[in-house]
Formats: structure tokens, C-alpha cells, sequence
């Protein structure tokens, strides 16, 4: 079965927490114990969000002695910019379009 990129990173997106998590690892890495700590959940929940985050190839797991320290991949991000990039676009358009012909109903109405 073929996998859809940009839909495992809305998909891992979609829930607080791992938006959360995202949040904190673009600070630095940081191990399941100092990820799970802002949360009211244990550290094998948070491994399962991480779990989500690593299918989406949003997060990474490092290896440091006893440690396997989460890092964050930010080229899934990146992707999903450049996909809503081309809808800002779009909406900038249709919003310049509006504007336009706000202004040309307001002049119209303005006696000369």
C-alpha cells in the first residue's frame, strides 16, 4: 500500500499533543522522560505518539549510550508549507480580486 506523505503529517499533526511534542523538539532533542514531563500521561503514551510522529518521518530517534533521544526532522514540515503555500496564494488573489472591486463600487458611489 502506497503512503501518502503529506497525509501522515496532518494525520500526526492533528493531535495536541504530538503538536506539542513538535513544539518541544524543535527546541532540541529530548528523551521520552523529558517529553512526557508537561503532560498528565506516562512515557509509554508519549512513546506512542511518538511512534505516530516517527511513521510520519517527522521525528527521529538518536542513540546516545543508554539513551535514544528524540530529534526533530523538519523536512515533512517543510512539505507541508510548500502545499499551503500554494493556497495563500490563491487566497491573496481572490482577496486582492475583492478588494479591487470594493474600491471600484466605493468610487462609484463617491459623487465627482
Amino acid at each position: 500500500m502506497a503512503t501518502d506523505p503529506l497525509g501522515l503529517t496532518f494525520s500526526a499533526l492533528a493531535d495536541p499533543t504530538r503538536r506539542a511534542i513538535v513544539a518541544r523538539l524543535a527546541q532540541g532533542e529530548a528523551t521520552v522522560s523529558q517529553l512526557a514531563e508537561p503532560f498528565d500521561m506516562s512515557s509509554p503514551a508519549v512513546s506512542k505518539h511518538l511512534k505516530v510522529l516517527e511513521r510520519a518521518g517527522l521525528v527521529e530517534k538518536g542513540r546516545e549510550a543508554q539513551f535514544r533521544p528524540r530529534r526533530l526532522k523538519p523536512e515533512p514540515l517543510r512539505d507541508l508549507s510548500g502545499w499551503l503555500e500554494s493556497y495563500r496564494q490563491f487566497w491573496d488573489a481572490k482577496f486582492d480580486s475583492l478588494d479591487a472591486y470594493l474600491k471600484e463600487i466605493q468610487n462609484k458611489d463617491t459623487p465627482q
